[in-house]
C-alpha cells in the first residue's frame, strides 16, 4: 500500500464563537501524484479545508499528517496557489517565482540552487521569454502561469489549489488545467483541487469529493479511471456528471 503523502482524520472545523462547527468528519488519504478535486455549494467550507490542510489554520478536532508527521503549521513541502496570483507589482516575473525561497521554514539552498529552481519552474510552465516583464505586462493567463512556477520552485510534494483558473476565459482555462496535468506528470506532486466546476473536476482529477451539509462533510465520492486527457470521454463523464448534480441538489434541498 502507497504511504499518503497529506492524510487527514476526523479533521473539524469549528470557529470562535460559533454553536456548531462548518466543517466534521473529514478523512483524506492524498498518494504521490494524485489529482483530488473537492466540489460543493458556494459557503459549504471548501476554502477553509483547504486552509487546514495547508497548515494556515489549525483544525478544532481530528488530525492532519504530512508525511506522516503531523502538520502544525505551514510547510516548505506544501505550496498553495490561490484564484488570486497574488504578485508583487515592483516585482519581475523572476523575482515574483523567486519570493519567499529563502524565508526562514524554506530550507536552505545557496544562490545557485535558488537560480536553478527558479529557472526551472519558470521553463516548466513555459514563460523563459517573459522573466523579465512586470504583473502589469502579463495577461491573465501567465499571471496564473506564474503562480504556479512559485509554487514549483519550492519542490512541493503537494500542491493546493483554491479555484485557481475561475477567473480565466474559456480557452486560456484549458490550457491551465493541461499545464496542471503536465506538471503531476513531470514532478510526481499530489494536487488536491477545490473548484465549483464539476466538468474541470472529472477532467482532471483521479477522485473527486463532494462536500455538503451543515457542519458540512463528505456526501459522496468518484474515482475516475479514464485515460487523460479525457474531453473525448464525453458519455463516460457525463454519467458521472449528472450522478454528482443528483446528489448535491438533494443535498442543497435538504438544508
Amino acid at each position: 500500500m502507497i504511504e499518503p503523502v497529506l492524510a487527514a482524520s476526523g479533521v473539524e472545523l469549528r470557529y470562535e464563537g460559533a454553536s456548531a462547527p462548518v466543517l466534521a468528519g473529514f478523512d483524506l488519504a492524498l498518494e504521490p501524484g494524485e489529482v483530488v478535486a473537492i466540489l460543493g455549494p458556494s459557503g459549504v467550507g471548501k476554502s477553509s479545508l483547504l486552509r487546514v490542510l495547508g497548515g494556515l489554520q489549525a483544525p478544532s478536532a481530528g488530525t492532519v499528517l504530512m508525511g506522516g508527521e503531523a502538520l502544525r503549521d505551514v510547510n516548505p513541502r506544501v505550496a498553495i496557489a490561490f484564484q488570486d496570483p497574488c504578485l508583487l507589482p515592483w516585482l519581475s516575473l523572476e523575482a515574483n517565482v523567486a519570493f519567499g525561497l529563502d524565508f526562514k521554514r524554506q530550507p536552505r539552498l545557496s544562490r545557485e540552487e535558488r537560480q536553478g529552481r527558479v529557472d526551472a519552474a519558470i521553463t516548466e510552465v513555459g514563460l523563459a521569454h517573459a522573466r523579465r516583464l512586470h504583473p502589469s505586462a502579463l495577461s491573465g493567463g501567465m499571471a496564473q502561469r506564474t503562480a504556479l512556477a512559485r509554487c514549483l520552485a519550492r519542490k512541493p510534494q503537494v500542491l493546493l489549489l483554491d479555484e485557481p483558473f475561475g477567473a480565466l476565459d474559456e480557452v486560456t482555462r484549458a490550457e491551465m488545467q493541461d499545464l496542471l496535468l503536465k506538471v503531476v506528470a513531470d514532478f510526481g506532486t499530489a494536487a488536491l483541487l477545490v473548484t465549483h466546476d464539476i466538468d474541470e473536476a472529472l477532467l482532471l482529477a483521479d477522485r473527486v469529493l463532494l462536500l455538503g451539509g451543515a457542519p458540512a462533510r463528505q456526501i459522496g465520492e468518484w474515482t475516475v479511471s479514464l485515460p487523460k486527457p479525457r474531453q473525448d470521454y464525453v458519455a463516460e463523464l457525463g454519467e458521472m456528471r449528472i450522478d454528482i448534480l443528483q446528489i448535491l441538489r438533494h443535498a442543497v434541498r435538504r438544508h
